[in-house]
């Protein structure tokens, strides 16, 4: 099988509060070949959210069950929960031509791109550090205990960038919407990690 005949995949990585995710379903309304693989994860249901959909929720022993079993493409440990891809579903969408989105962290990324090396990294970056927190802070869902915990991990995060191949800020939301949009309908020239102005962003992120 050649790189003709299956689907394109990309890795989109951010840190917590960069607006990943309402970027990626903005995305699947946009790209009609794209889809979501849905993640397995160990934390809880939230009230909107739907197994099977969202994500398949399951337990820690089915979880370890299936890292045993060798079926994850990638897993890992994020804010004491697990989450994990399984690599059939990935398989299965591709050989229907399918381009696949990974919505996962810089940890699954790097396991991924060691097993499937075409594979596309993409990390989205908050504008400043104040937009991150005031973005954390506005959740409303977390002590500040939590949020401060947060923001260190995803300052953390923000060190992995250069393992990425595109650049994304999400300043403005349809810019943001955009920038991956052509990222992925194979126009991405513009947004990789190496263009002007990115490792001054980058050094102001991670600033103390």
């Amino acid at each position: 099988m050649t790189a003709d005949d299956i689907g394109r995949l990309f890795v989109v990585a951010a840190p917590s509060g960069a607006g990943k995710t309402s970027l990626l379903r903005a995305i699947l309304k946009q790209v009609p070949n794209a889809v979501f693989s849905i993640s397995h994860t160990t934390r809880k249901k939230r009230e909107q959210e739907r197994d099977g959909v969202d994500y398949r929720f399951v337990s820690h022993g089915e979880f370890q069950q299936m890292i045993d079993d060798r079926r994850f493409l990638e897993h890992a440990r994020v804010f004491d929960h697990y989450y994990g891809t399984a690599g059939e579903e990935v398989d299965s969408l591709r050989r229907r031509r399918l381009d696949v989105i990974l919505e996962i962290d810089w940890q699954g990324a790097r396991q991924v791109r060691e097993k499937i090396p075409d594979s596309e990294s993409i990390f989205i970056l908050p504008p400043t550090r104040q937009a991150l927190e005031s973005r954390l802070r506005s959740r409303g869902t977390d002590s500040d205990e939590a949020i401060e915990r947060r923001l260190a991990d995803s300052v953390a995060d923000m060190g992995h960038w250069h393992e990425f191949d595109y650049i994304v800020i999400n300043d403005d939301f349809d810019d943001g919407v955009g920038d991956l949009r052509e990222i992925i309908s194979g126009n991405g020239g513009d947004y990789r990690k190496d263009r002007p102005g990115i490792r001054a962003l980058i050094d102001d992120l991670l600033a103390d």
